[in-house]
C-alpha cells in the first residue's frame, strides 16, 4: 500500500513539473531521479542490476558509434543475453538439475523488469548495427532504461522514438494530462476485471482455482477456462498497458501501444500483430528479419517462423509448456502462410460474409486453446485438459462452478458490446453537415458527442461493483500477471 501511495505521489508531482518546466537539463535528471526512486521501493539490489546493465549498454552502445561491427553487436548480444539468463533461467535450471555449480543461483530473486529493459537495451544495440544516428547522452540513457511508466513491465520502447521525446522542451498539454488519466483509469477498471477472474464470483470458484486445485475437467470445463484465461490475461496486461501509456501520456511522453483488440483478429497473423505488439514487433524485427535474410528457400522461412516464436515463448519462461506455447503458435502461422499461398495458387477468393465469421471462429479457438499450454501448472496437467477436451464423452459432465461459465460469458459479452458502442459512438460523433448528410438521428449525435458527460458515472458505477465484488473475498492482494515474467 505504501509504495502505490509513493508511486502515485512521484507521478502526480512529475505531472506538474513537467507542465510547468521547458528546460530539458531539468526535466531529464528530474524524471531520471522520480524513476530510481520508485524502483529502488522494489529492492537495492534490483536497482543495482539495473543501474549495471545501463552501464554496461551505454559502453557498448559507445564502442558500436565508433566501429559498427559484428564482433562489437555480438558481444552486446551475449552480455546481455548472459545477463539475463542468469537472473530469469539459472534458478530455474538450478532446481532441474542437481549440478552443485547451479545451486547457487536457485534462490537468485527476478530484478523486476529485467526482461523489458533488456530488450530494450538490446534494440538500442542492434539500432546502431544498422547505422541509426543515436547520440543519448549517459542521462538519456540512463532514463531509456528506466523510465517509470514502463521499466517494470513495458511497453518495450526503442531510443529512435524515446530520443526525439526525452529532448523536448514542450509543456505537457492539458489535454494530454487529462487523455492520460482517461486511460489510467481505463487500465484500472481492466485489471480489477482481470482480478475478478481470477477470483471468481464465489471465493475459490474462479480460473485460479480451477488451474490450481482442481484435478478433474469435463471438456467445456477446458475450453472455459481456455477462454476465460486469455480473457483474464487480455485484462490483466491490457490492463496494465493502458496504465503505463496512460502516465506517460500525462507526462508528455508517447509510448507505442500493446494491444489493439486482438480478439477481433480473423487470423493467427493479424492475432500477433495485436497482441503484446511491442515484443511481437521486437521479435518480427531483431529475430525474425535478422534469420530470414539467411536463405531464400521457403522451408526456411517456415522454420525461421517457428524458430521466433518459440523463442517468444521462452521469453515468458524457460519451461517445457512455454516452449511448446511458443512452437504451438510458430506451426499455426506457417499452416496460415501455407493456406493463404494455395488460395492464391488456386485463385479462390471466398465469399466475406461467410468467410470471415468461420475465420474468426477457427483464429479464437486455436488462439484459446493454446492459452492451455500458456498456464498449465504442469506438462501432465495441460496433457489431461487436452484429452478432456478431445474426448466428447466428457462433454456430459460438469466440474467447474456455474458461476464461472456465467462470469466469463458475461464479460465476454460486456466487452463486445463496450467495443461495439465505442464504434458506434465514433462513428455518431461527426460533424453537423456530415450527421444530416447520413441521416443520423440528433438524439444520437448529441449523446455521442457528449459521452464524457454520462460515461464516468457509468464507469464508476462498475469500478464500484468489480471492486467490492473482488475485495470482499479472502484472496489475498492481486498480483499483476506479467510481473513474473
Amino acid at each position: 500500500m505504501l509504495r502505490e501511495i509513493l508511486y502515485s505521489l512521484v507521478f502526480l508531482l512529475s505531472v506538474a513539473a513537467l507542465a510547468k518546466v521547458r528546460s530539458r537539463s531539468v526535466r531529464q535528471p528530474l524524471l531520471l531521479l522520480a524513476s530510481y526512486v520508485l524502483y529502488l521501493t522494489w529492492g537495492l539490489w534490483f536497482a543495482g542490476v539495473l543501474l549495471a546493465s545501463t552501464v554496461m549498454n551505454f559502453s557498448l552502445g559507445e564502442w558500436l558509434r565508433r566501429r559498427p561491427t559484428k564482433l562489437a553487436v555480438t558481444t552486446g548480444v551475449l552480455l546481455n543475453l548472459a545477463l539475463l539468463s542468469s537472473f530469469k533461467y539459472l534458478p530455474e535450471m538450478a532446481v532441474i538439475l542437481p549440478l552443485p555449480s547451479l545451486q547457487r543461483f536457485a534462490h537468485l530473486a527476478l530484478p523486476l523488469g529485467i526482461s523489458f529493459w533488456t530488450f530494450q537495451g538490446m534494440s538500442y544495440l542492434f539500432d546502431l548495427y544498422r547505422g541509426d544516428e543515436l547520440d543519448p547522452s549517459f542521462v538519456e540513457f540512463a532514463l531509456y532504461m528506466a523510465f517509470f511508466p514502463v521499466a517494470l513491465s513495458g511497453p518495450i520502447c526503442r531510443m529512435p522514438d524515446m530520443l526525439p521525446q526525452f529532448r523536448s522542451e514542450e509543456l505537457t498539454s492539458p489535454n494530454d494530462i487529462g487523455r492520460g488519466f482517461a486511460r489510467i483509469a481505463t487500465g484500472v477498471l481492466m485489471m480489477q476485471l482481470a482480478r475478478l477472474l481470477g477470483q471468481g464470483i464465489l471465493s475459490g470458484d474462479g480460473i485460479n482455482s480451477s488451474f490450481d486445485h482442481v484435478t478433474r475437467w469435463s471438456g467445456a470445463d477446458v475450453w472455459c477456462l481456455a477462454f476465460g484465461y486469455g480473457l483474464q490475461l487480455f485484462f490483466d496486461f491490457a490492463g496494465y498497458s493502458h496504465i503505463a501509456i496512460g502516465a506517460a501520456q500525462a507526462l508528455g511522453f508517447t509510448l507505442p501501444e500493446n494491444f489493439a483488440r486482438p480478439f477481433q483478429s480473423t487470423t493467427p497473423s493479424i492475432f500477433w500483430t495485436r497482441w503484446h505488439m511491442s515484443l511481437s514487433f521486437w521479435i518480427r524485427d531483431y529475430v525474425f528479419l535478422l534469420l530470414v535474410r539467411l536463405r531464400r528457400e521457403m522451408w526456411w522461412r517456415n522454420l525461421t517462423l517457428v524458430v521466433s516464436m518459440v523463442l517468444f515463448g521462452l521469453w515468458h519462461k524457460a519451461t517445457v509448456l512455454f516452449l511448446l506455447w511458443g512452437g504451438y503458435h510458430g506451426v499455426l502461422l506457417v499452416l496460415h502462410r501455407q493456406f493463404q499461398q494455395w488460395q492464391r495458387k488456386l485463385g479462390w477468393e471466398p465469399v466475406d460474409t461467410l468467410w470471415t465469421p468461420l475465420s474468426w471462429l477457427v483464429t479464437i479457438t486455436l488462439i484459446s486453446l493454446g492459452w492451455i499450454l500458456f498456464r498449465a501448472n504442469s506438462s501432465s496437467q495441460a496433457a489431461q485438459m487436452f484429452s478432456a477436451a478431445f474426448s466428447p464423452a466428457t462433454y456430459l459432465s460438469r466440474f467447474l462452478s456455474g458461476s464461472l461459465y456465467l462470469l466469463v460469458l458475461a464479460l465476454a459479452t460486456g466487452y463486445a458490446t463496450v467495443l461495439l458502442v465505442s464504434e458506434a459512438l465514433d462513428r455518431c460523433s461527426v460533424e453537423p453537415g456530415a450527421a444530416a448528410a447520413h441521416s443520423r438521428s440528433v438524439i444520437v449525435t448529441a449523446i455521442a458527442r457528449n459521452r464524457w458527460y454520462w460515461i464516468p458515472p457509468l464507469y464508476g458505477l462498475a469500478l464500484l461493483v468489480v471492486s467490492i465484488v473482488t475485495h470482499t473475498q479472502d484472496a489475498g492482494v492481486g498480483q499483476f500477471m506479467y510481473r513474473s515474467f
